[in-house]
């Protein structure tokens, strides 16, 4: 890898591409940000790659080819060619700039059933495309599957022929079908295999364990629900001849399952739409083979209560008036202030609803809330909104005692943040005779990419 990748930042490829930011590099090849002035859109990625590869006659007349793809699930290649950068011979590709990719959602969280069901059809349809104009994609992995706007699509500039020589995909990775590590042919059934890696990876955050040495074929996690362990396992098998097509996969996704769905999901707008960065620079090296860039966060919500980001809090209520039997002279059936206030005392008014004869609720109210410590990026990775319940028992100091799930949602990181939170939270006690008594609340936190919502409510029996 050259030591001037990021050096060449500023500069202009063939009189017509400012390089205009460095977005990242691998050891043959590095990505940029750069513009287009007279043409839609004008926002695009190149890609400089050295050009004394094996063949960079052979990758330029892919690229041709690719170039005159058409589907809307295939990221768009616009120009090609040779360029000279500080005496360097490379070659460059000019493509559509996608802004995220799904290698950046994985280290935070799996995708849901839902959102792999949705990820996984227009990357089917992508394919079907692809295999049908002879070619094979060769590059299925997470950092390859990518969001431009509402759409998803697959990288476009690593095509090859079907049954080319599995040299022109270059050192082999997990995701690399066991044909092409014996030095075997590219097909369209190595494209299945990938997928299959790529699928687990995405609803597990691991991809299977599997040693080519020790075992025929990869160990699936027995947490992989249906339809996706059905289409993982035939798409993992060994002999190529014995995985499932592209349309095979397709028809089982569309399968009705007999597995319940979560009791709470993400609510999607769209498919996976512009997920989030990890890190300005280290997430920018993972988009290199996607062309990607960043697209930062508008605001951070904060930790403690009264952030810039989206709060929603409750605010201190006045206490009811009294009813006409509260007012009406006590009677042997009718416990008295003093009574109330002692078995309030004593717990007996644990919900704050024992407050009159009537039965009423006594409300009270937040007195500080505080956010989840949640990264901006990983609210970045969310699509739609994510919900998590908590409920909480507080004292007649207004203090929490106990905080517990009341649903979790989809997502183990954002749960397991929300619950400290929780617990910090204090607030002003409903009264009974003048004096604090006990209450419960559940306090539903929901997380949008803009920010963290919080809707508290007091419950009652």
């Amino acid at each position: 890898m050259p030591e001037a990748w990021k050096q060449w930042e500023g500069q202009v490829v063939n009189e017509e591409f400012s390089l205009v930011r460095y977005l990242g590099a691998s050891e043959h090849s590095a990505v940029f940000l750069t513009k287009r002035a007279d043409r839609e859109p004008q926002e695009v990625a190149i890609k400089l790659t050295l050009a004394n590869t094996e063949d960079p006659e052979l990758q330029l007349s892919w690229w041709e080819l690719a170039a005159k793809l058409s589907h809307p699930n295939l990221l768009r290649l616009f120009q090609r060619g040779r360029c000279q950068m500080d005496g360097v011979e490379l070659l460059y590709v000019v493509t559509e700039y996608a802004e995220e990719s799904l290698s950046q959602i994985i280290p935070y969280r799996p995708l849901t059933p839902a959102e792999a069901g949705d990820t996984l059809q227009p990357l089917l349809d992508a394919l079907a495309y692809i295999h049908g104009k002879g070619f094979v994609h060769g590059h299925i992995k997470p950092a390859n599957i990518l969001a431009v706007g509402d759409q998803i699509k697959v990288s476009s500039d690593g095509l090859c022929g079907t049954g080319e020589s599995s040299r022109v995909l270059g050192k082999p990775s997990i995701y690399t079908a066991p044909e092409l590590a014996e030095g075997g042919g590219v097909l369209p059934a190595s494209d299945v295999w990938s997928l299959g890696i790529t699928l687990v990876e995405a609803v597990t955050q691991s991809p299977p364990v599997w040693n080519a040495a020790e075992q025929a074929e990869p160990v699936l996690p027995e947490t992989l629900p249906q339809p996706f362990f059905d289409i993982a396992s035939h798409c993992l098998r060994r002999n190529p001849q014995q995985r499932w097509t592209v349309a095979e996969i397709s028809a089982r996704l569309q399968q009705p399952s007999s597995v319940p769905p979560p009791r709470e999901i993400v609510e999607p707008k769209s498919t996976f739409t512009r997920w989030g960065y990890l890190v300005p620079g280290m997430a920018i090296g993972l988009l290199l083979l996607a062309l990607l860039g960043p697209k930062l966060l508008h605001r951070y919500p904060g930790t403690e209560a009264g952030p810039s980001g989206p709060i929603e809090s409750s605010q201190a209520q006045p206490e009811p008036k009294p009813s006409a039997a509260s007012t009406a002279p006590a009677t042997s059936n009718a416990p008295t202030a003093a009574a109330k206030t002692r078995a309030a005392k004593n717990g007996a008014n644990k919900n704050a609803v024992a407050g009159d004869s009537t039965g009423a609720g006594v409300h009270g109210a937040v007195a500080q809330q505080v956010l989840p410590d949640v990264s901006k990026n990983a609210l970045r990775t969310i699509h739609g909104k994510l919900k998590v319940r908590v409920k909480v028992s507080v004292d007649s100091s207004g203090n929490v005692l106990v905080a517990k799930f009341d649903s979790r949602g989809p997502s183990r990181y954002f749960a397991d943040r929300t619950l400290p939170a929780a617990r910090r939270w204090t607030f002003k006690p409903p009264q009974v005779g003048g004096q604090g008594v006990p209450s419960e609340w559940i306090l539903t936190f929901e997380f949008e990419r803009s920010g963290i919502n919080v809707h508290p409510a007091q419950t009652f029996p």
